[in-house]
């Protein structure tokens, strides 16, 4: 019988030179919820908000007709400090692993001018085939857009 004990490694709160690209968010007064801050499901919608929006600028993205999409199979976040509306929000993003079909971002969320993450979180996009839904190796120019990132 083994007596090690699990190292448990606590989440921190991350710095903005830990990102490498930064898009604005408007906060909403629907975003608050009944304890007065931003409900923890907004933050999933900014995390897609911020990677899609990178991606769409990038001209990597064609949500309407593009062959290849990424799906989201797997998503965390780790909240810090609360953010409430009417803030705006900066969003980090930077890539942490480029696989072979799939992509782990990673996404810190910053309220106002603070310093830190007020929460911070990833999540991965397989690739797929827009009409099969099989996975497909991530496309050149999407390879070159988020190398940018790493």
């Amino acid at each position: 019988m083994s007596t090690d004990t699990p190292v448990i490694v606590r989440p921190v709160s991350q710095p903005r030179d830990a990102y490498r690209h930064f898009s604005s968010i408007s906060t909403r007064w629907s975003d608050n919820d009944a304890y007065g801050h931003v409900n923890n499901v907004v933050y999933y919608s900014w995390f897609d908000t911020v990677v899609n929006r990178y991606l769409i600028e990038a001209g990597v993205l064609d949500v309407q007709r593009g062959a290849v999409i990424g799906l989201v199979v797997e998503t965390h976040c780790n909240y810090f400090s609360p953010v409430s509306f009417p803030q705006t929000v900066d969003a980090g993003l930077r890539v942490a692993k480029l696989g072979a079909s799939s992509v782990r971002y990673e996404i810190g969320l910053f309220g106002g001018f603070d310093p830190m993450t007020a929460a911070c979180g990833h999540f991965v996009h397989v690739y797929v085939d827009r009409e099969t839904r099989r996975p497909v190796s991530l496309p050149a120019p999407l390879i070159q857009t988020l190398q940018g990132l790493l």
